[in-house]
């Protein structure tokens, strides 16, 4: 391949942004990109999602009640192969099907930012490297943070981590889709930026039948504190940094997430605490509740790696139907006194 075919990360200012999945996340990043003047083309899955961008009627069908501009969408993922940089944005267990399909569309050296929060559960492989699996010859990078995707369609200040490798595609990526209210900051640390935003939606729901169950203020910060020290622990044995995972897209993500209802996952934890099965929650549900599926895998990794993830693990057994939520909580109550750490 000669080198004039490759993705000059300097160059990339006005050039086309690619946003793989129109749920309300990838449709918020989308509508950024085109506020700080890139030219935008989505992939939809579902072809009324892509007719309702393109006509201006903004996504009534996951970010409703919120107004956009015509955005360009197109039902079929070739419409991305022009693209200079794409923001990948499925649910994380469709992350893999989504690169696969886009491997072949894209030049070398392509940033592609992951912006989905989860870890395979069949493989349990995280993001980034189901992104070197199926596209090798893209140039990563993970988009994290303490994010409502409404607040950043609607232009709430918001800001989120950047993870990338190369400083000079960090700053590429912030002149691309960066503005006063959707600020990024860098990171090299790629684990720590992925580690954060899994472990935080699992505690999500933790905290979600805290409040369900009306246990008052203070168990809540416990939950979210001692969530946080999970958090830690898990990503320092993936390889993360520390101080990573307590700025924006680990401890910042975690207190966004834990204590408002607008989180899909603290919602589905409140009703699990309200009584109502996991199964009842899902069915009524258009949009993925990413915590869910990440329980598992999270554990299995836990598991595997020897880090203890006392709360972590009664979301799994809760989500399993194998505790109650009384039996949970009783459990966690009834652990042995110990130190802090």
């Amino acid at each position: 391949m000669q080198s004039s075919n490759l993705i000059n990360p300097s160059a990339l200012v006005s050039q086309r942004v690619g946003v793989a999945g129109a749920g309300a996340w990838g449709v918020a990043l989308a509508y950024c990109a085109y506020s700080a003047g890139r030219e935008v083309s989505i992939w939809a899955r579902e072809r009324e999602v892509a007719d309702d961008l393109t006509a201006g009627r903004g996504n009534p069908t996951f970010l409703p009640n919120v107004a956009l501009p015509r955005l360009q969408a197109s039902s079929d993922i070739s419409a991305l192969s022009e693209c200079d940089a794409v923001l990948a944005a499925p649910p994380a267990q469709h992350m893999r099907t989504t690169l696969r399909a886009l491997a072949p569309l894209i030049r070398p050296g392509t940033p592609v930012a992951l912006c989905s929060k989860g870890i395979e559960i069949d493989s349990l492989k995280l993001m980034t490297q189901v992104l070197l699996e199926e596209i090798p010859h893209a140039s990563p990078a993970v988009l994290s943070g303490p994010s409502f995707a409404r607040d950043v369609a609607s232009g709430q200040p918001t800001a989120v981590t950047l993870a990338c490798p190369d400083r000079s595609m960090g700053d590429m990526w912030m002149r691309s889709i960066g503005r006063p209210n959707f600020r990024m900051y860098w990171s090299d640390d790629l684990l720590g930026a992925e580690a954060g935003g899994a472990v935080k939606n699992v505690l999500a729901i933790a905290c979600g039948v805290c409040e369900g169950l009306s246990l008052g203020r203070s168990a809540h910060a416990a939950l979210i504190a001692r969530g946080f020290a999970e958090m830690t622990r898990f990503g320092v044995a993936l390889g993360a940094r520390s101080e990573t995972l307590a700025g924006l897209c680990g401890l910042g993500d975690l207190i966004l997430t834990c204590s408002s209802s607008s989180s899909r996952n603290m919602s589905f934890g409140m009703l699990l605490g309200q009584g109502r099965s996991c199964a009842s929650i899902l069915d009524e549900r258009i949009s993925v509740t990413e915590g869910v599926h990440t329980a598992p895998a999270v554990m299995r990794l836990a598991k595997s790696l020897g880090v203890d993830m006392p709360i972590c693990e009664m979301v799994d057994l809760l989500i399993r139907g194998d505790v109650t939520v009384d039996q949970a909580m009783d459990r966690l109550l009834n652990r042995p006194f110990r130190e802090e750490c």
